[in-house]
């Protein structure tokens, strides 16, 4: 039995969780121009998208260790926001990098990619207790 399997979801699992992730990001950020979920959904979904991508492309890497390394850096891009680096790099006009990068830093912004960090956690703690059984 792949060992892949036993730690956690297959690569396709991951890569269609990923592909729908994606798809719902893309939905909120051209439809919902609102004040919750836009700002602070999104943000919780991001790290989840970035962490099934990860795992899509290399299932075996150890969970906790993925999610952490997710989780640092989500808070290195909101690290660069506060430096202003989209401006430092001329990128000002430039939507996609924009969007991408992000322009302005957040403290709450921060602790959305916490709590979709905890979410990640939660169901592989869940999935984790299930293959034991």
């Amino acid at each position: 039995m792949n060992m892949a399997n036993l730690s956690g979801f297959s690569r396709w699992q991951y890569a269609v969780a990923a592909l729908l992730l994606l798809l719902i990001e893309i939905a909120i950020a051209l439809f919902v121009h609102d004040r919750f979920v836009r700002p602070y959904i999104g943000d919780v979904l991001v790290v989840v998208l970035i962490y099934c991508s990860v795992k899509s492309v290399k299932p075996s890497l150890p969970w906790r260790s993925t999610a952490i390394a997710v989780l640092l850096f989500a808070f290195a891009i909101e690290g660069l926001q506060y430096l202003k680096l989209v401006r430092l790099l001329g990128l000002q006009h430039n939507r996609l990098a924009r969007t991408i990068i992000g322009t302005d830093f957040a403290w709450a912004d921060m602790w959305c990619y916490v709590a979709g960090i905890a979410l990640v956690w939660w169901i592989e703690v869940v999935r984790e207790k299930r293959n034991r059984l």
